[in-house]
């Protein structure tokens, strides 16, 4: 069973993203330590309304914390508040952001750029980006699919003839679980930005399309002076645009760059007492060299080239159970019954890797009963046993048996052990379990006089981890 969510990503060491430098004044090894992202969002005009054929007024990310919706009437409140941005808000920002020469992306609702002809413009002539932030702005986590993809579809309509440019980028915000496979699937974005799960941009297969993520962020974001428990003041905000910002480029200065986001609302940072915030952080960060400041299509252009998406390696969780099971199955010694169980329970990205998989496998061995590890164990064969000797092992067993020369004993050698198999057992009621890779006849015979002294639970345990060993090493010849 296939379990859809990746919790692996990257994993401990991120690539190297080779951000453009081009003001880098401290560094000679190249790239910039850290890429920093300005988005607008611009959605004043494009909110719930019942003048825009809506059930009800807007609720969300505004000055009134804690607003319901009004069914089939006009907020007045909170439409004044939405048109602050598009009045005041916007201009304060454009001015900051052009005097200091700062690219910009603006998340454009297609319906509130319609109705903002000197905004668009002035985004045009800045060369900000213009990346799609759907129809409306509103709630799409009930829309049925064929319903929100003909939104999706109307977006791009109205978004190009508006600007003069179909979008390249797309985030939605108020998105459903199906928005990312529907963009996609549309088939002409450079990137989609409906999530926040990494510091970096990747790829995503879905509809045989590598899809370019590129995260984005609702901590580093001014919707939290609109949130409880979130911004209070400019100060607390800028504290943490500066504390991202100092992890950030320390982890850029060790090797490991990443991308900031930030997320801005013309209707609250636009307001006087917190854009004083956003400027003293934009001082800040011009003042450290190698930081590269950029649109997002600049990232998706920059991380196409340098790291197109690679071709797909194996995915074992993608596959069918039969499929699964035939072929990994075998990792624990004539005991399909785990790889069944570690499928049914759900395989996702973080258990495509020999790793990632045996960890899965492993559970299940641990959650089983002592009596079917016992099995388990007694499904292993003597080392060096009949069965060797008669050509009746699993291909698996022959060979790793003989990387450790178990194949080529001498007569003086295949005595011991036959005698210590025996012992061995007789004492324990299972056969004798070490992982042999990288070891010689002499270290197995060594770790056989020294564990045939232990007691039975301390031999058992000994005898499961090994089996788990031997189990992963089988994974690692599998997805190498």
């Amino acid at each position: 069973m296939h379990y859809p969510r990746n919790m692996r990503g990257y994993g401990p060491q991120t690539p190297d993203p080779h951000w453009p430098n081009p003001n880098g004044k401290g560094s000679d090894k190249g790239g910039a330590k850290i890429a920093v992202q300005f988005v607008v969002n611009y959605e004043e005009g494009g909110e719930n309304c019942t003048l825009h054929g809506d059930a009800g007024s807007e609720a969300f990310l505004s000055e009134i914390v804690g607003a319901a919706s009004w069914p089939d009437q006009r907020h007045w409140n909170m439409e004044s508040i939405y048109e602050y941005g598009a009045r005041s808000g916007f201009w304060r920002l454009h001015r900051l952001f052009t005097e200091n020469h700062i690219p910009v992306t603006v998340y454009g609702v297609a319906t509130a750029l319609q109705r903002s002809p000197e905004q668009v413009q002035a985004m045009l002539d800045a060369d900000w980006e213009i990346a799609s932030h759907g129809l409306k702005w509103v709630e799409y986590k009930d829309f049925a699919r064929e319903d929100e993809k003909t939104c999706l579809d109307e977006a791009v309509v109205l978004h190009t003839a508006v600007t003069g440019e179909r979008p390249r980028g797309w985030y939605l915000g108020r998105c459903s679980e199906n928005t990312v496979d529907l963009v996609t699937e549309e088939g002409s974005f450079d990137y989609i930005s409906d999530t926040y799960d990494d510091d970096l941009p990747y790829w995503r297969n879905h509809a045989d399309r590598d899809q370019l993520i590129i995260p984005y962020t609702l901590d580093c974001n001014d919707m939290r002076f609109a949130t409880p428990q979130g911004f209070n003041s400019g100060d607390q905000f800028e504290t943490y645009l500066r504390d991202t910002f100092d992890t950030l480029y320390a982890e850029g200065q060790a090797g490991q760059a990443k991308m900031m986001n930030i997320g801005l609302h013309c209707r609250l940072i636009g307001r006087p007492g917190r854009l004083a915030a956003l400027k003293r952080f934009i001082e800040y960060a011009k003042s450290h060299d190698d930081v590269w400041f950029a649109r997002r299509i600049d990232i998706a252009d920059h991380w196409a080239a340098t790291h197109p998406p690679a071709p797909q390696k194996e995915q074992p969780s993608l596959v069918s159970k039969n499929e699964f099971v035939s072929k990994y199955g075998g990792v624990f010694e004539h005991s399909p019954w785990i790889a069944e169980h570690a499928y049914d329970a759900g395989l996702g990205a973080a258990n495509d890797t020999a790793n990632g998989l045996h960890y899965a496998m492993k559970i299940q061995f641990r959650l089983a009963s002592n009596e079917q590890r016992l099995g388990v164990l007694n499904a292993h064969p003597d080392l060096a046993g009949k069965l060797a000797a008669a050509n009746r092992l699993t291909a698996e067993s022959t060979s790793e048996q003989a990387s450790a020369g178990l194949d080529s004993l001498t007569d003086e050698e295949r005595v011991t052990f036959t005698s210590l198999n025996s012992q061995y057992t007789e004492k324990f009621g299972f056969p004798f379990i070490i992982a042999v890779k990288g070891l010689t006849k002499a270290h197995i015979l060594d770790a056989f006089k020294t564990r045939i002294d232990n007691d039975r639970d301390t031999e058992f345990n000994t005898a499961c981890l090994q089996v788990e060993k031997i189990a992963l090493l089988r994974l690692k010849d599998l997805l190498s």
